[in-house]
């Protein structure tokens, strides 16, 4: 009964070592809700209990688990063997599936899951529950063409693509990436795919913005720079050149800042920016819970280039100055380099980081912020209003 007067949908973020996963499963998650819709979210984050859940949204928290290299995956938190703990996650999703019978299952960039953990659940819906509609959601750009061709080879991602799955939705715009091309995705998987654009976040209001910029003791004219590594897991980087460009400039600076560290750096590097920030009396958090008003009420935002930072901070207009790591993947070096070619970021290479280029590219950026502001002013988010057009086109249609 529950399920013709109810509409189940089931979300599966696999989560290791960022805040990415989880942010976007809620943003679309928030988009997709309406009357009579029920979402249940998987997810492995340690900090999905930190969120705020609209009514209608739960979460089923699964053992987390932290990569050490592409393949190699151990608990995030207890101590078991690395194989137990999968079978654990796996368990969970595929008894969750059986129970809560979603009529739409989503899952969030890895098509078979965390070392195939969603593997049986998909395969239990296709011959189960058959009219249940499976999405994969994928960012654009997944790695280097080279990288993703020969590991979707390996796992045999491309069968399951054809088998399992009803729908690709591709989190980005085909004319700025064409992940079709670049990844060999053959016609018959390419005619399931759907572009849906970049995907907004919510913008505060001017008062939200002004009443934040107020909190941190800014001046109408003062300038604002935030700086953020998603997680933190390998921001010190980041972090510490931008401590070692004010440091080699003591006194009064042209700009404000705020350091935003993300809740999985190591405690001990976590300690040393801390230490440091107090020091020139910037103010460090290594969890904000509002980003798209920290993010609106910047000038600038240093960020390593994150799918879902990047999202957020289009999202607010503001201009963005983007370290992408080159390791384990070159993901946010090619969304970077992708980006600054239609003028909406600039950005750094890793191995050209130094505190000098640092000062010299946000100077830059605050000064000559015109052609920036036009180019993002002109790219739209369309995501979640594509998502929810397809919901409407599932819920009207019923296979």
């Amino acid at each position: 009964m529950a399920r013709n007067s109810t509409y189940n949908i089931l979300m599966y973020s696999h989560d290791t070592y960022g805040l990415g996963h989880i942010r976007r499963s809620m943003a679309i998650a928030s988009h997709l809700l309406g009357p009579r819709v029920n979402i249940l979210i998987l997810t492995g984050s340690p900090i999905a209990g930190r969120f705020a859940f609209p009514e209608q949204i739960d979460f089923v928290r699964i053992p987390g688990m932290i990569k050490r290299t592409n393949e190699e995956y151990l608990p995030l938190s207890i101590k078991i063997n690395a194989r137990h703990a999968l079978d654990i996650r796996k368990n969970i999703i595929t008894a969750t599936v059986k129970t809560f019978q979603p009529q739409l299952f989503i899952v969030d960039k890895e098509p078979l899951g965390l070392k195939r953990e969603v593997l049986p659940a998909l395969q239990w819906l296709r011959r189960s529950l058959p009219g249940t509609r499976t999405i994969l959601g994928l960012r654009d750009i997944m790695d280097d063409a080279r990288t993703t061709r020969q590991e979707w080879q390996e796992k045999g991602v491309y069968q399951i693509l054809e088998e399992l799955y009803s729908e690709i939705w591709i989190y980005g715009n085909r004319n700025l990436y064409d992940p079709i091309l670049e990844y060999g995705i053959s016609d018959a998987v390419s005619r399931k795919i759907h572009f849906t654009g970049y995907i907004p976040r919510k913008v505060p209001s001017p008062e939200g913005v002004q009443s934040i910029r107020k909190e941190h003791g800014l001046q109408e004219e003062d300038k604002l720079v935030v700086v953020t590594t998603g997680g933190g897991g390998d921001g010190f980087t980041v972090m510490d050149t931008y401590l070692r460009m004010l440091e080699s400039a003591p006194g009064p600076q042209p700009f404000k800042s705020i350091l935003i560290t993300g809740p999985f750096m190591p405690k001990s590097e976590r300690k040393n920016i801390n230490k440091r920030s107090r020091k020139l009396g910037v103010r460090m958090y290594h969890f904000y819970r509002q980003m798209e008003k920290i993010f609106a009420a910047a000038d600038v935002v240093v960020s390593m280039g994150g799918y879902n930072t990047l999202c957020e901070i289009l999202s607010q207009g503001t201009i963005s100055l983007v370290i992408p790591r080159e390791t384990p993947r070159k993901e946010q070096l090619i969304r970077a380099q992708t980006f600054q070619r239609q003028n909406l970021i600039d950005y750094i290479a890793w191995d050209r980081l130094t505190p000098d280029l640092l000062r010299g590219k946000l100077i830059e950026l605050l000064s000559n912020p015109a052609a920036h502001r036009e180019a993002i002013g002109a790219f739209a988010l369309t995501g979640l209003e594509t998502m929810k057009q397809r919901l409407q086109d599932f819920r009207c249609h019923k296979p």
